[in-house]
């Protein structure tokens, strides 16, 4: 069905033009006066404008109802869930038209899904590797690379918990199960493994070690006490009141915990990706960030 504006300027049509084509061709009876081709001149020009306004009208529109009707995927780090929840409907209240779907995971397991086909407009990981093998196979899109946050490595036991006090204490007999990421796909996981094994305490830790698929699951399983200890995020440790943050892992001993991301380089959605990174950068998105402990690039 047509709208109704474009109906209007229909019936609008239908009444001016037989009048202006009838007028034109009584004065074609004529022999030409100055008056005259003033007058033909004038009817061209009034029959020229309604054909653009009417072309106009069917052009336009289209084009912002195609633009106002998208749907973002965002693949994001598991530990970016509570923040990127809250900045959804702040990004929407500027773009009301704009809806958001969040895909959370592994980081590893993220870049797989990528490399596979898997649709996603934009990328966010917990560390570099992830993204730069992304870029390397040409899946990013160039120049859109940008450092979204930091965190850092704790180590974190239930609250009824009592007597441990360093990263060293895991290698006593009463720590039992220590959970962290798995290395191979989870960052969180490299980053403990980096340190454990900086601290020299990997082989006596090595047959406690309890693989999680992301780091929401390792906070979990020290929530709930299927794990004695484990090694999350401060901002994962945060959000939790069944937890407590022994110590926090000095940064001398992992590599850099950033979040970096990318708009994905086969998205359908290049410039509305482009302008939610953007956003992701605002003093309002910041806000956010901190509010859940993440640090600042």
């Amino acid at each position: 069905m047509l709208p109704i504006r474009l109906v209007k300027i229909g019936m609008t049509l239908g009444m001016i033009l037989p009048s202006a084509i009838k007028l034109q061709k009584n004065l074609l009876l004529h022999p030409f006066s100055m008056k005259r081709r003033q007058i033909l001149t004038f009817l061209g020009i009034a029959v020229a404008s309604l054909l653009l306004a009417v072309c106009s009208t069917l052009i336009v529109p289209s084009a912002v109802t195609a633009q106002s009707n998208v749907t973002l995927l965002v693949s994001a780090a598991a530990s970016l869930k509570d923040t990127l929840e809250e900045i959804k409907p702040l990004y929407q209240q500027s773009k009301p038209n704009v809806n958001m779907n969040y895909n959370f995971g592994a980081s590893g397991a993220l870049q797989q899904q990528i490399e596979q086909g898997a649709p996603a407009d934009i990328f966010i990981s917990a560390a570099q590797k992830q993204l730069a093998a992304l870029e390397q196979k040409g899946l990013l899109l160039p120049g859109t690379r940008s450092v979204l946050a930091k965190n850092r490595l704790v180590l974190v036991v239930p609250k009824n918990i009592t007597g441990i006090t360093s990263f060293y204490n895991l290698k006593e007999s009463k720590i039992k199960r220590i959970a962290i990421g798995e290395p191979r796909s989870v960052p969180a996981g490299q980053y403990a493994q980096q340190v454990l094994q900086k601290l020299d305490i990997w082989p006596q830790v090595t047959k406690k070690l309890v693989y999680a698929n992301n780091v929401r699951q390792v906070l979990a399983a020290v929530e709930s006490g299927n794990a004695d200890a484990g090694l999350v995020y401060a901002t994962d440790a945060k959000i939790s009141d069944k937890v407590k943050v022994v110590v926090a892992a000095d940064d001398k001993y992992h590599s850099p915990i950033v979040y970096p991301m990318a708009v994905v380089k086969r998205s359908k959605n290049t410039t509305a990706a482009k302008e939610f990174a953007q956003f992701l950068s605002s003093n309002e998105a910041k806000a956010v960030l901190k509010k859940y402990g993440f640090l600042l690039p």
